[in-house]
């Protein structure tokens, strides 16, 4: 939009910077709350700033999301219908979803058999246990059925003391569902359609230009994220599974520093030009853990690199649930090697088959779930493997989630820059940089 308001050049230049500088600021906090330990049996006042800075950005960003992501598919729909090549559009982006979730799980099962991470844990069986979210395929299908027109789903929890407490929460999957179908029913609808379509527009307009401010504090809260990760995880709990979460965060490694650069220059575009971009949406998913809490900012990075609004607004989001190389492709399988070897029970041909059929075909099933263990435990049920060897690893997840999640982005970006590039509507990059909304 010509009247979008812009941020100077210099203070865009240093957006990256400054989302660093809040990572180290908040990992020195965090070391120091962490040093003083608890008060008692409460954190330590330091620990409790940090947990709410923290906890107040994602939540900021989270509640932007369910309207952000209807009007922005609602819109790219509406104003896909004027290219040509739309269903082509949708056809590329999904292809590419596989294919590079396909090379990840190929790299994941190369690094569980190379190191061997099962043979090497230094923990026992009893500590396995089976996780408290248990997931299915059964599970994935209904998911993808709307319950409501908002995608809003209610769970409940049990505290200590018996108090039971509802929260409300939204099915991402759900949402897109929903918002294909609407924009769908609108197009079809013709002329009568037309005040709704208007209005769907400025809503689009009031979201981003909230965006523009909550993005404003990204550094503020990545300090209070990493310094949080820091005081609740220490690095304590890698000590039996070192090995385990060396080989995961090797395989993030190399699909991002390597696969994606590879697939970047095979297409054409610039390795430099992918991650000056995409940088700030890969640091904020890091230390956010969330894919949807990121969304926003991933989806306009994807602009910001030359992805067609239009386009982005339909394929970042749908990423964002089904393109997930780091939790559904790179960690379930590393994971499901783990167990077989920790466990001694042999995987052939097939079993591996199956890792690369789940992998590929599975992603959409950590949308609006208990992310990554929910995608381990499917993989583990179609092999047959013990799900309480998912329970061995829940005490490291949140750790391994940083690189994970980090990874899924970059790849919710990477897929609409190749298939934009390859349909030849790839604009030149925004020199205003991400904050310039």
């Amino acid at each position: 939009m010509a009247t979008d308001a812009r941020p100077s050049s210099r203070y865009v230049s240093s957006f990256g910077w400054q989302v660093l500088a809040g990572m180290v600021i908040g990992l020195a906090l965090g070391l120091l709350a962490r040093s003083i330990g608890p008060v008692g049996d409460e954190p330590n006042m330091l620990a409790r700033t940090l947990e709410l800075i923290g906890s107040i950005f994602v939540q900021l960003l989270k509640a932007l999301v369910p309207p952000l992501i209807f009007a922005a598919i609602v819109t790219s729909i509406v104003q896909l219908r004027d290219l040509n090549n739309a269903a082509r559009l949708v056809g590329q982006t999904l292809l590419w979803f596989a294919i590079t979730a396909l090379i990840s799980v190929v790299i994941g099962i190369g690094l569980g058999l190379l190191i061997e991470p099962g043979i090497a844990a230094g923990v026992h069986q009893s500590e396995a246990e089976l996780p408290k979210s248990v997931g299915s395929w059964l599970d994935f299908i209904k998911g993808l059925v709307p319950a409501n027109i908002l995608g809003i789903e209610a769970s409940s929890k049990s505290a200590e003391d018996g108090a039971i407490s509802t929260t409300l929460g939204f099915n991402v999957l759900q949402l897109i569902v929903v918002s294909i179908a609407v924009g769908a029913a609108a197009l079809r609808s013709g002329p009568a359609a037309e005040p709704f379509i208007g209005f769907v527009r400025g809503l689009l307009a009031i979201m981003r230009r909230l965006l523009w401010w909550v993005i404003r504090l990204t550094p503020i809260g990545s300090a209070g994220l990493i310094g949080k990760a820091v005081v609740k995880y220490g690095w304590d709990a890698l000590a039996g599974l070192s090995w385990f979460a060396a080989a995961v965060y090797i395989g993030l490694a190399i699909v991002l520093f390597v696969v994606y650069p590879a697939l970047l220059l095979l297409n054409g575009i610039s390795v430099r030009r992918f991650f000056a971009g995409a940088w700030p949406a890969i640091q904020l998913g890091f230390v956010s853990r969330s894919s949807v809490g990121t969304l926003p900012v991933t989806e306009r990075s994807a602009e910001i690199l030359g992805v067609p609004r239009s386009y982005a607004a339909f394929s970042v989001p749908l990423g964002s649930t089904t393109k997930m190389d780091g939790c559904a492709a790179i960690y379930p399988a590393i994971a499901a090697i783990f167990v077989a070897q920790f466990y001694a029970i042999p995987l052939g041909a097939t079993d591996y088959g199956l890792i690369v059929l789940a992998s590929v075909l599975g992603s959409a099933a950590t949308a609006g779930l208990t992310g990554a263990t929910v995608m381990l435990t499917l993989t583990l049920s179609t092999l047959g493997l013990p799900l309480e060897g998912a329970g061995l690893l829940l005490a490291i997840d949140p750790i391994l989630d940083m690189g994970r999640t980090a990874t899924n982005v970059a790849g919710q970006i990477l897929v609409p820059m190749i298939v934009a590039k390859r349909e030849g509507i790839l604009e030149e990059p925004n020199p205003e940089g991400v904050l310039a909304l």
